[in-house]
This record gives C-alpha cells, sequence and structure tokens, in this order.
C-alpha cells in the first residue's frame, strides 16, 4: 500500500472510531463522566440573598452588614482535570477471538474517555507502553489534540513486546506533578507491579481497566495445536483434547483473574473488566456509578 492509500485509510479509520465513541461520550458517559471524578475543589463565585435551607456558615457577613439582610457566598466545583490515558500495547494486545483485538478495544475504550474529558473541559494526554515508555503526549485540550491520541492509538507500532506496568506508572509520576485521573489499560499479563501501582495511586487517581478476552479464559478442544507466547516468543506444542489441560488452562486464566482483583483490592484501586466479547459501554457505567455513589 502506498503513501497516500495508507493515510487515507488510516483517516478512515480514525474517523470510524471518533464517530463511535464521541456519541458515546456525548449521549452515554459525559454525565456520568462529570460525576465520578472530583475537580480540585471548590473555588468561590458569587453572593446571593439567603434562602431558607441555605447553611448559615455560607453567610457573607460583610455583604450582609452592607445591605442589612442576609446573602450567602456560593461556590462551584473548580472542575479543570488531568486526565492520562496509560495505554498497553505489548504483544497480547494484538490477540482477539471475538468482535474486536484486544488492542481495537483499548483504542475505542481510550477514545470515548477522552472525549467524555475534553467535554467537560478537562485536559487529556496518553502514554503508549511495553516492557517500556514507547510514546508520551502531554495532556492538553481540543478534538484535533484528542484525534491525534485516536490515530496513535491505532497505528502506532511499538518496538517492544512485553509488559511493563512499573515502568509505565514510574513515568507518569515523573512527568505529570500534579494530581491526576489516570486509566491504565492493560491485560496486566505482567508481574511485580504492586509496590508502583500503590505509589500512583496515592499520587494520582488511578482506575485500572483490564481487558480480557473468551480465548484467555476457555481453551478450545481442537486437537494438537501450536501455541506462541505474543510477548516471549516462545513457543510450545499443546495437546488441547486432553481434559486435564483444558482444566488447568482454565484454572490458570482464573488465578490470573483473582490475582489481579486482589491486586486492585489492596492498592485502593477502582477497576473494571473489559472483553473483546463483552466491550466496554456497561463496565464503564457501573464503573463511573460506583465512584458516584462513593463521592
Amino acid at each position: 500500500m502506498d503513501t497516500a492509500q495508507h493515510t487515507k485509510e488510516l483517516l478512515k479509520k480514525v474517523r470510524r472510531v471518533e464517530l463511535k465513541t464521541r456519541g458515546l461520550s456525548e449521549h452515554i458517559f459525559s454525565g456520568e463522566y462529570h460525576s465520578a471524578f472530583k475537580g480540585r475543589g471548590m473555588t468561590f463565585s458569587e453572593v446571593r440573598e439567603y434562602s431558607a435551607g441555605d447553611e448559615v456558615r455560607t453567610i457573607d457577613w460583610n455583604v450582609t452588614a452592607r445591605f442589612g439582610h442576609p446573602f450567602v457566598k456560593v461556590f462551584e466545583e473548580e472542575r479543570e482535570l488531568t486526565v492520562m490515558l496509560l495505554a498497553d500495547l505489548s504483544g497480547s494486545t494484538d490477540f482477539g477471538s471475538a468482535a474486536q483485538l484486544k488492542r481495537d478495544l483499548i483504542t475505542e475504550a481510550c477514545a470515548t474517555i477522552a472525549f467524555s474529558a475534553i467535554k467537560n473541559n478537562d485536559k487529556v494526554g496518553l502514554l503508549l507502553f511495553t516492557d517500556r515508555v514507547e510514546k508520551f503526549i502531554p495532556p492538553k485540550k481540543g478534538r484535533a489534540h484528542i484525534l491525534r491520541i485516536v490515530r496513535e492509538l491505532i497505528e502506532f507500532a511499538p518496538q517492544g513486546t512485553g509488559t511493563g506496568i512499573s515502568e509505565a506508572l514510574g513515568y507518569l509520576n515523573r512527568v505529570i506533578k500534579r494530581r491526576a485521573i489516570a486509566f491504565l489499560v492493560s491485560d496486566f499479563q505482567d508481574k511485580g507491579y504492586e509496590d508502583a501501582l500503590r505509589i500512583a495511586n496515592r499520587r494520582h487517581d488511578l482506575v485500572a481497566l483490564r481487558t480480557t478476552d473468551p480465548r484467555e479464559q476457555e481453551l478450545p478442544n481442537v486437537g494438537l495445536a501450536r501455541f506462541v507466547d505474543p510477548e516471549s516468543g516462545e513457543s510450545r506444542w499443546v495437546d488441547t483434547s486432553s481434559r486435564k489441560v483444558r482444566n488447568a488452562y482454565r484454572a490458570a486464566a482464573l488465578k490470573h483473574q483473582q490475582r489481579c482483583k486482589e491486586i486492585m483490592r489492596r492498592s485502593g484501586v477502582d477497576h473494571a473488566v473489559i472483553g473483546t466479547d463483552t466491550g466496554y459501554v456497561r463496565a464503564l457505567m457501573r464503573l463511573f456509578k460506583q465512584r458516584e455513589g462513593a463521592r
């Protein structure tokens, strides 16, 4: 494919993702996103006359003395936030046995969050990682900036194949000094990242989205098959007709799932599971509503 044709195809993909995810952010997620994530605090807006039910502590005594009847201070949430998207592009994200690849799922989930954020006048940045930090786009506002983020999520060709969650979170802490909302979107095929998760969650408001695919939970009976680990490159022949092998595969998948849940619980990180077969809409809605209820 020549350069012009490649560019044309890429723009079509970006436009398709924009139409789907911006629509979701405007009609489904916008209000929930605003309610689920706190601003930096409250800032003074104006004064108005006291009415029944107002808190006494909000009375502005100077204005009250000047006019001879009570006035109260009105405060508004200082809304502008910084949102960072940490997207896993390791080898395992190029897998998918259902409606889409895990990478496509990550792209759409990140795009929906990004459009929800700019609709609320928040800044959005992107950090792409594998076993290393592959690319960092500093937080900015605006549709053009979000389309650049979508384009990188679709097209970026990483150098690494493994998963380095600690490296990604360490980089986030170094480059983003003020508290941000950080969405870590990964299948978490990694170990030893618990401390990094706790530290990042103290500095920022960290939210984890774990990607899954049904074939990672259940091994199909297709006889003798060659399996390749997309992150390490190792391969082996597996007899999938063996019930013992399939049961062991299922048990390992369940162990990974439980381990991830326990790590998130201990670290105090809000999390949700999004799947190539189930999508991300319901999972994000539940997560946002849970956060809203916890405020």
